[in-house]
């Protein structure tokens, strides 16, 4: 019985034996795997925290404005340099005077005054200067090439008138209409005029491209009374851009002015220093527009 129960007792230590080394050889199992899980979780988290900051360095490229916080985010900053905006376009078609710009040099100022001329009398007033002005087509000269100018003109004044590198030549022989309409402006505007240069914009696709009427011969600060006559064109002007611009007229103000039939525009001051105009094509059905622009033209001995 001892004997039995000593190899029982023994047989069941044998089992308990094997039942601990099975369970020791498990728990090592379980041990080893779990040490790889974890190293396979911590592995994909390092991964993930790789990436995320990979993305957050490329980030710092393609979001320049933005820095890192203290906990890792990103916070969004304004950026330093100023954005520039174009400016809006303004519309003058209201009689009365208008400061457009003021700098060192002095005040850049328009005068319209819509229906300067009744419109019955514009009617007849079109009528004779179209038929009975000496039109004719000037030819310029731009980088060394010869070209006709998109319209007629005519010139009227005891001196000639240089632009464009070629010479309109004086003509004191005024038509009377023009002397009557020199008289009146003078009148209203309080200047004197000498010269006048006459435009004759036959349809749509007649125009003039930017310019300033800042020759020599017309002065330090020359004034401009423009008359229209006849369907109405767009008067655009533009303002120079300032030396750091380096001639990119992206962000000057911009001015448009319809001159309607028998309107007065007087540019003076600083406006053709500070500022250029032009009459750009229309591509749609246009009538004749006739322009007179008084001017004052000075001899070479009066030019300062």
């Amino acid at each position: 019985m001892i004997s039995s129960c000593s190899s029982e007792h023994m047989c069941y230590g044998s089992e308990e034996v094997r039942f601990t080394r099975v369970m020791a050889d498990k728990r090592q199992r379980a041990r080893v795997q779990g040490a790889w899980a974890n190293h396979s979780k911590t592995t994909v988290r390092s991964l993930q925290v790789h990436r995320n900051s990979s993305a957050n360095v490329a980030g710092t490229h393609w979001l320049p404005n933005e820095q890192p916080a203290a906990d890792g985010r990103f916070v969004f900053q304004n950026p330093t340099e100023v954005q520039r905006k174009i400016p809006e376009e303004k519309t003058i078609d209201k009689e009365g005077f208008y400061e457009i710009s003021s700098g060192p040099t002095g005040v850049s100022r328009l005068y319209l005054k819509p229906g300067f001329i009744d419109p019955k009398e514009a009617d007849w007033m079109f009528e004779q200067l179209y038929a009975e002005i000496p039109w004719k087509q000037k030819s310029n000269i731009r980088e060394g090439r010869s070209y006709q100018e998109p319209r007629l003109t005519a010139w009227y004044g005891d001196l000639p008138y240089t632009y464009s590198h070629t010479a309109m030549k004086s003509n004191p022989h005024w038509h009377p209409l023009l002397i009557m309409l020199k008289d009146h402006t003078e009148k209203v505007t309080g200047y004197t005029f000498n010269s006048l240069l006459c435009n004759l914009y036959r349809n749509g696709k007649d125009s003039i491209d930017w310019h300033s009427d800042d020759e020599p011969s017309l002065g330090q600060k020359p004034i401009i009374a423009s008359l229209s006559f006849g369907d109405t064109r767009i008067f655009e002007m533009r303002k120079k851009p300032p030396p750091e611009d380096k001639g990119d007229y992206t962000y000057v103000e911009r001015i448009r002015i319809p001159l309607s039939h028998g309107c007065l525009l007087v540019m003076e001051g600083e406006t053709q220093k500070e500022w250029q105009h032009r009459v750009p094509k229309e591509y749609h059905d246009r009538n004749p527009r006739i322009n007179l622009t008084f001017r004052t033209i000075y001899p070479e001995t009066q030019r300062n």
